[in-house]
């Protein structure tokens, strides 16, 4: 009951009211993220024993993403049991993405301290197992255009750019020619019967091409 009552209380709660025995949840969460991650990511790597360390890594940070979060927090309903302070309540901190993220990262922190990392991935594998049962797999698998923009967004911190490099044939058997380059470097070329599946081709090469010098690199170290 300790830790999941500190699991709900935010800073604002302490500063403005007089409740010396209450604790704020931020370390809870600093905790819970760690675990989540861990989840995540065995829970992961069961699923797609196949895929390479980057492509997990980005379906990683699909899934646990602020918004991801929220949204999972708002089903859980968390915003009813969570301690504001008044000014964070007007506000409108019971529907912020960041408080709402938090509480998650901080409940599953209390879980882990009061019962173990088992259990607390066992709960997180229920939260999360039925994202890769439906839309998951398909989005982040197919959607090549997708991760590339997470690994471009998070190692660039700009998004690819695309380019028709030529079509042929005619109007009703046409072949597209594509490149995707990030910060003006091609990384990428592809080829389909239209101009996304162009862009996806490139966007799929590109990111083969990313994962094996990812790797390259780690076995070199």
């Amino acid at each position: 009951m300790k830790w999941l009552d500190q699991a709900f209380t935010h800073k604002s709660f302490i500063y403005e009211t007089n409740h010396p025995e209450k604790v704020a949840n931020e370390v809870l969460e600093f905790l819970g993220d760690s675990v989540l991650n861990l989840a995540v990511s065995h829970l992961l790597l069961n699923k797609f024993p196949d895929a390479q360390e980057g492509t997990l890594s980005m379906m990683r940070s699909q899934l646990v993403k602020r918004s991801s979060l929220a949204s999972l927090s708002k089903e859980l309903q968390l915003e009813g049991y969570l301690l504001l302070g008044k000014s964070q309540q007007l506000n409108g901190g019971m529907g912020k993405s960041s408080i709402l993220a938090n509480t998650y990262e901080a409940l599953i922190g209390a879980i882990f301290m009061d019962s173990g990392f088992n259990r607390a991935e066992e709960i997180i594998q229920g939260h999360f197992e039925p994202l890769l049962q439906t839309k998951t797999p398909s989005v982040l698998f197919n959607d090549f255009k997708s991760l590339l923009q997470i690994y471009s967004q998070q190692s660039h911190g700009v998004s690819p750019q695309y380019r028709v490099l030529d079509e042929s044939g005619p109007d009703h058997d046409k072949s597209f020619h594509a490149s995707v380059t990030i910060n003006g470097e091609v990384k990428g070329l592809g080829c389909g019967k239209s101009k996304k599946e162009a862009e996806q081709d490139a966007a799929k090469n590109a990111l083969e091409e990313i994962n094996k010098m990812s790797n390259d690199n780690s076995r070199t170290k």
